[in-house]
């Protein structure tokens, strides 16, 4: 499932209890417009041309509110940061290691799973497959 529309975030929130800012409403923007498996810090420069005293702790708290409640998937894929997915979907990630580019695969993951002899008494809530390569811009 790709991003909802900003409008459709606004009453996820409102039905959570939640205000919806404009801060909070630039940032559904600027994740609606598409961008890329952003960091926090990505957001925040994404949105602080439009509104210089937006602090970057309020895009931590906006990202957190939107994981919580099941609209962004938080990545981690070992940079030191996390990432986010509006794909909430389970799917393979194809990152460069050149440039860092993540790429969404659209594949069933039904392939991947534990026998219940490997399983060791866990109960698995989700499975994160990554592969990781170098884009054609960076092999060149």
């Amino acid at each position: 499932m790709a991003m909802r529309p900003v409008e459709q975030l606004c009453e996820v929130l409102r039905e959570h209890g939640l205000k919806v800012t404009p801060q909070r409403r630039l940032i559904f923007e600027a994740l609606y417009d598409g961008l890329d498996h952003p960091s926090a810090d990505d957001i925040y420069h994404a949105v602080k041309g439009a509104m210089p005293d937006m602090s970057l702790a309020t895009v931590y708290h906006t990202i957190n509110d939107l994981v919580t409640m099941g609209e962004l998937v938080e990545l981690d894929l070992g940079e030191g940061k996390s990432r986010y997915d509006p794909l909430t979907s389970e799917h393979p990630h194809l990152v460069c290691l050149g440039c860092r580019k993540v790429e969404d695969i659209a594949r069933d993951l039904d392939c991947v799973q534990l026998l219940p002899e490997e399983m060791n008494g866990y109960q698995v809530e989700r499975c994160d497959v990554v592969f990781y390569g170098r884009c054609p811009d960076c092999q060149s």
